[in-house]
């Protein structure tokens, strides 16, 4: 149903043209007079678009909606001169940019703050989903109840994989580039886009799936010689797939057995870690230490890298999974996932082992341990006991075992009953 409504205290009209909600915005107070003054225009409005004589442009000549309507494209009369009749001047229009310049102004000012990665991560976004979407419409045209459809829109676009659907994951990270732009839109032209009220897609909980100690002997033992060392580094290191693939020579220090985690390689080039947490100094254990004395014959007077091919460049990843791991896997008869699973093999190893907490967030790369427990705890009954069975062992340590025997009396003593 048409209306006049009120946005930071200006008037707009609210009205549907052959379906579409349309929404036009002026720089009208909001009193009584003025909304008087502006439902007799509403209602000329309605009568024409039920006549089937509403010319969008005669009522709004300077709207980006009005292309859309066009049949007539020589004005007729202009809001301003509808208004003549009732208002002691015309209306201004509230006129805020297109989203495509505004996003372009928005990625300019604030891309010089993120990493290499976020960067290209975000103005794929712009270029490929919210630009053709939104390009020539204003900011402040951009409604809720349009995101809400853009997205239920996107639930059915193809996702990576064959026959799957663009996943929760991917869809939220289109919505927030939206949001965020929209909101600073919002702020600099002071107007209200409602978008805080759009909630994230609920997300499926991490899919963990980490090898046994037994299943990680027995990759490291098949594996063909030139990725042996490698392979050990990384399941028990912890290391992210781009920390691993950019660690360089200068950053392993035999001498104190530490591997300084400063670099990643990802897409292509070399860049900062994750974020600053990231940054850290992982102990090597015994076989970590024998792998990377081993590698530095192989390799050190060949690459900066540490693990590298033949032309002294890092591993690459999609030529690792197609060529090495994922063939590895199948003839090992091991169930298909991704390298990924190496780092959380390393946390669950750490955990059965009665590794303190806090070390092993350190060793990750956490800011603290509410990640280890939440999404590794679960794990650490199955590789080592039944669950209550340490406090059992503390029990029987330090409490008469006849009292934890409930087949038998327990005896009190007598002085004690007369207490």
């Amino acid at each position: 149903m048409a209306s006049i409504r009120e946005l930071n205290g200006k008037l707009f009209f609210d009205f549907r043209v052959k379906g579409q909600r349309c929404r036009e915005y002026t720089a009208v107070e909001d009193n009584k007079p003025n909304r008087s003054r502006m439902e007799k225009i509403l209602k000329k409005i309605e009568e024409n678009i039920a006549a089937g004589t509403f010319d969008y442009r005669s009522y709004f000549p300077g709207s980006k909606l009005a292309s859309k309507f066009d049949e007539n494209p020589a004005p007729k009369r202009t809001v301003g001169q509808y208004a003549q009749s009732v208002y002691t001047a015309p209306m201004p229009m509230m006129n805020t940019p297109t989203f495509k310049e505004f996003s372009e102004q928005w990625f300019n000012e604030f891309s010089i703050g993120w990493r290499r990665t976020y960067i290209y991560t975000v103005q794929q976004i712009l270029d490929s989903r919210l630009i053709p979407e939104y390009g020539d419409i204003e900011v402040s045209n951009i409604r809720r109840e349009d995101i809400l459809s853009f997205r239920s829109i996107l639930a059915k676009d193809p996702g990576r994989k064959q026959d799957s659907k663009l996943s929760p994951r991917r869809i939220n990270a289109i919505v927030l580039v939206l949001k965020q732009v929209l909101n600073e839109a919002a702020d600099r032209y002071n107007f209200n886009t409602q978008v805080d009220r759009i909630k994230p897609l609920k997300l499926k909980k991490t899919d963990v799936k980490p090898f046994t100690l037994e299943e990680v002997q027995k990759i490291i033992n098949t594996v063909r010689p030139d990725f042996k060392n490698y392979f050990t580094v990384r399941f028990f290191t912890g290391l992210r797939t781009g920390e691993i693939d950019g660690l360089k020579w200068k950053y392993v220090d035999f001498e104190k057995r530490l591997i300084n985690i400063r670099e990643t390689f990802t897409a292509g080039e070399e860049d900062y870690t994750k974020n600053d947490t990231s940054q850290r100094d992982i102990q090597m254990s015994i076989p970590v230490y024998n792998a990377l004395k081993a590698q530095y014959e192989a390799t050190h007077k060949l690459s900066k890298f540490v693990f590298c091919n033949r032309d002294g460049k890092p591993l690459d990843l999609h030529n690792f999974c197609k060529r090495v791991w994922y063939p590895l896997l199948r003839y090992l008869e091991l169930e298909e996932r991704t390298p990924y699973q190496s780092r959380h093999t390393a946390a669950t190893l750490w955990l059965a082992s009665g590794e303190a907490p806090e070390w092993i967030a350190r060793q990750l790369g956490h800011a603290n341990t509410e990640m280890l427990f939440t999404v590794y705890s679960r794990f650490v009954p199955n590789l080592t006991r039944k669950d209550g069975s340490a406090f059992e062992r503390l029990l029987l340590g330090s409490v008469e075992t006849t009292a934890l025997d409930t087949n038998k009396p327990i005896q009190i003593d007598q002085g004690v009953k007369n207490a």
